[in-house]
């Protein structure tokens, strides 16, 4: 999938770093060994890719792309002392946001 290498490849010339990608199993298929061997790929309803980078104070920032023509993200900076825990659910919640997006693209 041609996209998702362009979206790979803006993403880092910002200093992203892929971290876990969301996909479909058709898509799971069609990305077979393309993106990146020793990426965490979970089984999901629609296609996206996680991308992580320091930010300013010591925090983290996490970035949800939807993989699709129209650009679409959620942004989330975590601070230095929140645990791995915490992160996981927050991320979970952006999950959950993006499918919810997904199902009503327009109710954004």
């Amino acid at each position: 999938m041609a996209m998702a290498r362009e979206i790979i490849a803006h993403y880092e010339r910002h200093g992203w770093k892929l971290q876990r990608a969301l996909l479909r199993p058709e898509t799971r298929a069609d990305l077979a060994g393309g993106i990146a061997d020793d990426l965490t790929v979970t089984d999901s309803d629609f296609d996206a890719l996680w991308f992580a980078r320091p930010s300013h104070a010591g925090r983290e920032a996490w970035e949800l792309r939807l993989l699709a023509e129209q650009p679409y993200a959620l942004f989330e900076a975590f601070e230095s002392d929140e645990t791995e825990a915490e992160r996981e659910e927050e991320r979970l919640e952006m999950e959950n946001r993006m499918r919810a997006y997904t199902a009503h693209p327009g109710a954004a």
